[in-house]
C-alpha cells in the first residue's frame, strides 16, 4: 500500500536517529548515500518540515546528532561571490542568456570543486551526518548525480542524506518529475513509498 507524503515525512527523524542509519548497518560495502525524494509541488512543506522537525530535533536526540547541512543553491552563490563572479554572471545572463552564462560558469561550478567545498565547510570529523538540500534551486547550475559521484571518495563513513524534489527509483534521478538526469544507482531511497 502506498504511503502518503505525510507518512513518509514522519519516518525521516526516527530513521536518521537509528543506529542502523548512523553506523552503516545492513549496507555491506555500499556507501551510505540516501535520497529522500518528494513531490516537487510539496517543496514548501518539505522545507518547513526539515527546519521545524528534523533539524530542530536532531540536537535533542540522545546522544545529539551533529548534522552538517548544505543548501546547494547557497553553496553555488557563495562560490560565485568568493570568486567575484556573481554580479558578472547576472549581467552576462541578462545580456547573453542562460546558455552563454552556464557555459562560462561551468569551470567554476564543476562538481568535483563543489564536493571539495562541501567537505571543507562541514568538516567530516565533526559531524555524524551530511544533509544536502536546495537541489531544485541549484538547477541547472549543478547536476546532482555528478555531485554525488564526486562526493563518494571524500565522505568516508559519514552518511549523506539528500532531499530531492522529484523522483528517485534507485536507478535514475528525475528532477521535478520531468527532467531526466544520467543514471545514478549508488544511493538508497531513504523512505520508499511502498512498504
Amino acid at each position: 500500500m502506498a504511503q502518503t507524503f505525510e507518512e513518509r515525512l514522519n519516518q525521516i527523524l526516527p530513521k536518521i536517529c537509528s543506529d542502523e542509519f548512523l553506523d552503516y548497518k545492513g549496507l555491506g560495502n555500499e556507501i551510505g548515500f540516501w535520497i529522500f525524494d518528494y513531490p516537487p509541488e510539496r517543496e514548501m512543506e518539505m522545507r518547513d518540515f526539515l527546519e521545524r522537525t528534523v533539524l530542530t530535533n536532531l540536537n535533542k536526540s540522545k546522544p545529539p546528532i551533529r548534522a552538517g547541512v548544505i543548501n546547494l543553491f547557497d553553496l553555488v552563490i557563495q562560490l560565485l561571490q568568493e570568486r567575484k563572479l556573481l554580479d558578472k554572471a547576472i549581467e552576462m545572463q541578462r545580456i547573453k542568456g542562460d546558455e552563454v552564462v552556464m557555459a562560462a560558469l561551468r569551470p567554476v561550478l564543476k562538481e568535483d570543486k563543489l564536493a571539495e567545498k562541501v567537505v571543507s565547510i562541514v568538516n567530516l570529523d565533526n559531524i555524524d551526518l551530511l544533509i544536502l538540500r536546495g537541489v531544485g534551486s541549484a538547477y541547472p547550475m549543478l547536476r546532482t548525480h555528478a555531485l554525488l559521484s564526486a562526493l563518494h571518495p571524500l565522505m568516508g563513513r559519514t552518511p549523506l542524506l539528500m532531499f530531492y524534489p522529484g523522483r528517485y527509483d534507485g536507478y535514475s534521478l528525475r528532477l521535478f518529475n520531468k527532467l531526466s538526469e544520467d543514471h545514478y544507482y549508488r544511493a538508497f531511497r531513504f523512505v520508499p513509498e511502498m512498504e
